[in-house]
This record gives structure tokens, C-alpha cells and sequence, in this order.
């Protein structure tokens, strides 16, 4: 019999919005990664431009990880998620636009890639931000769990299921992709409302540097993220050579 906790997660309204809401916005960016790549590498067949597209969507991360927790203690967080959600249904759309018209360019992918890099990169941490006020601090660990299994379904599933509509073509892959962003962003404004008081302090270098000082006092959290650091950093790589169109890797 499973146990009482589970059994409140399980019927929990608003974690389950965020849970179905995790995997349409975690399904849309592996689908649309991927399609990005097969769409660029028939445009260009440049294997070069493969790896300079997975770098334009990296940067955004390197550029504003000092800013995106401030972003996310600031502002509103459904709406700050909601916004991040719209911005890639856009994205998807414009390419969906583009691949209807033929006037999809490298150009434009590269800069599609990016503003999808950095709207991914407010979204990420925000979304996670959101999870302690949805639900009661005693189911909050198994909510973490369910929440972080629903984002690796995804990150399985969906390179594949995105591989396969493109194989009917390119808009098969963003058209869809835009739907699974629309329905995560209804879902994310439905949740309830933040109950923390928001932090309306001035944005300093001092403020945005305060993580980075904790885990750095804190050595055993410092070791849990370079752990997981190196995890993504070498695991990322297996990943794009299944995913990517260049099969000879």
C-alpha cells in the first residue's frame, strides 16, 4: 500500500500542474534543440556549425548565471516562467513560419538559438524556484524527486520523439513544440500564487555574488554541485552523438 504522503502528492492539484507543466517546457527545448540542429545542418552541412549552435545556446548561461536567481527572487515567478515559456513558443513558431515560407537562414537560426539559450536559462531556475510554494514542506523531498524524474522522461524521451517528426519535416517538430510551450505557460499561471515575500532589495555585485559565497562556505554542497558539474559536462557529449545528425560519432 503506498503510503499517505504519496498518496497527498498524487492528488495534489497544483504540483500536478507543475509536473505535467516540467515536462511540455523540458519536452519543447529537447525537441526544438534538436530539430534546430538537423534543420542547420541541411541548410549548411557544415559539421562545424553543429557545434557553434550548441555554444550559442550555452553562452546565454555563462552571461547571466548571476543574474537569473536574482530574476527569479525579484519578480513574480509564475509570470517570470510564463514569459520565459512564451518567448520559446515564439521561437518555435518563427521557425515553423520559416520552414513553411523557405526562409529559414543560418543567420537566423544562430539567433533564435541564443534568445532560446537565455530564455531557458531565466525559465530553468525559476521553474525549480517555484516547487516550495506549491507544496506542504513534509511532501516537498518526494515533490523534488517526481519533479526531477518528469525532467530526465524528457530529456529521454523527447530528443527521440523530436528525431522522428522530423523525418516528416521540419514544421512536424516546431509545430507541435509550440503547443507544448503554450500549455506549460497556461499551466505555470495557474499555480498559486507565491507565498514569500519578494525580494525588492537594489540589484548589487554584492547581491548577485551571495550564492557563490555560500557554496563556497558550505564544502559539502561546493562538492554535490562540481560532482553533478562533471556529470553534465561529460555526459552531454554522449548525448548530442545520439541526437545529432552526423551518425559517424
Amino acid at each position: 500500500m503506498p503510503s499517505e504522503p504519496a498518496l497527498l502528492l498524487r492528488h495534489h492539484r497544483p504540483f500536478i500542474a507543475f509536473w505535467l507543466a516540467r515536462i511540455f517546457t523540458a519536452s519543447g527545448f529537447q525537441m526544438l534543440t534538436v530539430a534546430i540542429g538537423w534543420n542547420l545542418y541541411q541548410l549548411t552541412g557544415n559539421v562545424l556549425d553543429l557545434g557553434l549552435v550548441g555554444l550559442v545556446e550555452f553562452v546565454p548561461r555563462v552571461l547571466f548565471m548571476l543574474h537569473t536567481g536574482h530574476v527569479a527572487d525579484r519578480y513574480e515567478r509564475r509570470k517570470v516562467a510564463a514569459i520565459c515559456q512564451t518567448v520559446q513558443a515564439l521561437i518555435a513558431l518563427s521557425l515553423a513560419i520559416g520552414g513553411l515560407t523557405g526562409n529559414v537562414t543560418r543567420e537566423m537560426i544562430f539567433i533564435l538559438a541564443f534568445l532560446l539559450g537565455a530564455a531557458r536559462s531565466f525559465e530553468m531556475p525559476t521553474t525549480q524556484a517555484l516547487l516550495p510554494s506549491i507544496v506542504p514542506s513534509a511532501l516537498f523531498p518526494r515533490a523534488v524527486a517526481s519533479s526531477q524524474s518528469a525532467q530526465q522522461l524528457a530529456t529521454i524521451v523527447a530528443p527521440a520523439l523530436g528525431g522522428l517528426l522530423y523525418a516528416f519535416g521540419s514544421v512536424w517538430v516546431y509545430g507541435p513544440t509550440v503547443v507544448l510551450y503554450l500549455i506549460a505557460c497556461a499551466l505555470t499561471l495557474n499555480l498559486p500564487a507565491r507565498q514569500t515575500p519578494l525580494n525588492k532589495a537594489k540589484a548589487t555585485m554584492d547581491s548577485l555574488l551571495a550564492g557563490i559565497r555560500f557554496i563556497r562556505s558550505r564544502p559539502d554542497i561546493l562538492g554535490a554541485i562540481s560532482l553533478d558539474l562533471f556529470a553534465v559536462l561529460l555526459g552531454a557529449p554522449l548525448r548530442c552523438c545520439r541526437c545529432s545528425p552526423r551518425t559517424s560519432c
